[in-house]
């Protein structure tokens, strides 16, 4: 039974996010193009899971007890009434393009026999990687250090109180005589907690294990979503799979999915849903698509303090979507310039409203390279990466590639900060390691990735085309 009702919790996410995403729709915007199918049900459950823990926030605010009956009925029926409405707006559009979605992953049109064998074989691999790792969400007990001192606390906490209280810091907490509550980071958001809490609540009893099944809904919410919004930019159906094959099998992010409890591969999810959102807003203008675009930036911001620094990178896409023609010349600028800032900070020290201000550049060249390009941690993405820019070319600055290209860049200069610049890591209130912040942008990486194969792809195309 508990088990049932555990099932039932981690569903709701799902239908909330879904029911919304279909009612905001644009009216007769088609259901059955490539792709979205896959796309609403990856975003669906992200966007489901972030209004999960706002409604959570308010409960608390209002003082009212976490509880199945206060938190899942009102979702429910939220869900339900939306369901109803893009019924009688849609009639059955939904459930044939839902038919339809689930014959092409049997096996898409227009593939030879070898393609298709290639699709059965990868779609296979990707099946049994999350069996293995749901495995393992079910059998390991709360294990990585950070999760069960600076999150899994909070979690625990409000699971028991029924509702949110604040955390202190040390300090704080021996003034007060211990009476608050205290962790190692206690100024966290609150997002991730609330959603082990609410896995909780819905299986009825703490369980440091079982809480966690959330890390692996976003992971294959991260897979579906980036799937469906490549077939929508127009890659075929094997590309788009070989890139979801990719992004799910990156050794890191599975570690963060087996050994739950991390912000990281939330963000990563969230970042590149909400780049894949402004994509797909730039390629063909619907709000619904702008919206999600500013809720999955802002859930950045809501799930670690370093949120706010890849939720700032879409302004630089927005930028060069708004103004093609200087655009990439303003993104350039910027970036220079927020490059020499930090540069001129890290060369001089000085006191502004009695703080020390200086930046120490203290990079691990050798733990870089060796881990981007030694070690598992990344099979070969960033072979990938450095060897699609020189091929891609100018077509990196061109429409529609230069949106991405504009976040690309943004994000390798936060992430380089990340890694260079400890004060700027301890930003976070903790300390992110290389490969942790690696894992936030290496979404966007495998998305920019697959864009400027594709671009160089068309150009060699048409080359071609032109010669004969």
């Amino acid at each position: 039974m508990a088990g049932l009702t555990l099932a039932a919790g981690l569903l709701l996410p799902w239908l909330v996010g879904i029911a919304v995403i279909l009612a905001a729709r644009t009216p007769r915007r088609p259901l059955d193009a490539s792709g979205e199918v896959a796309w609403i049900a990856g975003a669906g459950y992200l966007a489901g899971a972030f209004l999960l823990t706002l409604w959570m926030r308010a409960l608390s605010f209002a003082d009212v007890r976490f509880g199945v009956g206060t938190i899942g009925a009102p979702l429910l029926a939220i869900a339900l009434a939306l369901a109803i409405h893009v019924r009688r707006r849609d009639g059955d559009a939904m459930f044939r393009a839902v038919k339809a979605a689930l014959i092409a992953l049997a096996a898409p049109a227009g593939l030879d026999r070898a393609a298709r064998l290639c699709w059965r074989l990868l779609l296979g691999w990707i099946v049994l990687r999350f069996i293995a790792l749901a495995l393992d969400v079910a059998w390991q007990p709360l294990f990585p250090w950070d999760a069960w001192t600076q999150w899994a606390t909070k979690a625990r906490v409000w699971y028991e109180l029924g509702r949110i209280v604040p955390f202190v810091d040390a300090d704080t907490w021996f003034a007060a005589d211990g009476a608050a509550y205290f962790d190692a980071a206690p100024g966290h958001p609150p997002t991730l907690p609330l959603l082990q809490v609410w896995s909780c609540i819905a299986l009825g009893r703490w369980d440091d294990s079982l809480m966690n099944w959330p890390w692996w809904q976003m992971a294959i919410a991260l897979a579906a979503a980036m799937y469906g919004a490549l077939r929508s930019l127009g890659l075929p159906a094997l590309g788009a799979l070989c890139a979801t094959f990719f992004v799910s099998s990156l050794p890191l992010a599975n570690v963060h999915v087996a050994l739950a409890g991390y912000p990281d591969l939330p963000v990563a999810a969230f970042h590149g849903c909400a780049v894949a959102a402004f994509l797909r807003f730039v390629a063909a203008p619907h709000r619904e698509d702008a919206g999600l675009a500013i809720v999955f930036a802002f859930a950045c911001t809501q799930i670690a303090n370093e949120g706010l620094g890849w939720a700032v990178t879409l302004v630089f896409g927005l930028v060069v979507a708004v103004a093609p023609r200087n655009g990439v010349k303003i993104v350039a600028v910027a970036l220079a310039a927020t490059i020499f800032a930090l540069a001129v900070l890290a060369q001089t020290s000085f006191e502004l409203m009695g703080h020390r201000i200086h930046l120490q550049f203290a990079p691990a060249w050798p733990a870089l390279g060796e881990s981007y390009f030694v070690l598992g941690n990344w099979n070969l993405l960033w072979y990938g990466v450095l060897a699609v820019i020189p091929l891609a070319g100018r077509a990196l600055l061109a429409a529609p590639q230069a949106a991405l290209t504009a976040v690309a860049a943004a994000g390798a200069v936060f992430a380089f900060a990340l890694f260079a610049f400890p004060a700027i890591a301890a930003w976070g209130g903790e300390r992110i390691t290389l490969n942790r912040a690696t894992l936030q942008f290496a979404p966007v990486a495998v998305l920019f990735a697959v864009a400027a194969f594709r671009a160089f792809s068309l150009r060699y195309a048409r080359a071609a085309l032109d010669t004969r």
